[in-house]
């Protein structure tokens, strides 16, 4: 059975970790003088890439929740980082892809992890430590995953 203390560590270090992601993420927008969107919705840039995608697609690439995304698209539209488009499939649902100027950040963002990775090379952090890392973060993804399954089932069966 996992140490409750580190189980509860492990959350606490995640969230800060991220935290701080986010601040490196704004430094650098800063740094690029770009001050029409935050931090968030740049990751958002980043996780669409090249592709097109749903709403419910990008909510499941990255660390927002629904309401926040809708939000956040809608911001990335209005500065022209993103277009909208209704799927020619299910006209219900709306897809997303960068415009000229969100590739243009994207790209920068990729060059900023380029040296993140970089600096990686410096430490004591070995590559099988990374790939042990995220194989954990994976893992407890999943475990997460599988807990509000199981709590969203016992809700609509209580209901």
């Amino acid at each position: 059975m996992a140490n409750p203390y580190d189980y509860l560590k492990a959350i606490s270090q995640v969230e800060r970790a991220h935290s701080q992601f986010l601040d490196v993420v704004k430094l650098e927008l800063d740094t690029l003088g770009v001050y029409d969107i935050n931090n968030v919705q740049a990751l958002m840039l980043f996780n669409i890439g090249g592709a097109k995608l749903s709403m419910g697609e990008l909510t499941l690439r990255g660390c927002y929740h629904g309401s926040n995304s809708s939000y956040n698209t809608k911001k990335l539209v209005e500065n022209g980082y993103l277009t909208q488009e209704r799927s020619p499939h299910d006209r219900r649902s709306i897809l997303v892809r960068l415009t000229k100027k969100g590739v243009r950040l994207r790209d920068q963002l990729m060059t900023m992890h380029q040296r993140h990775l970089e600096l990686l090379a410096h430490t004591a952090l070995t590559d099988e430590e990374l790939g042990a890392a995220t194989a954990t973060l994976d893992l407890l993804e999943r475990i997460w995953s599988r807990a509000g399954d199981l709590m969203e089932r016992a809700a609509a069966h209580a209901a």
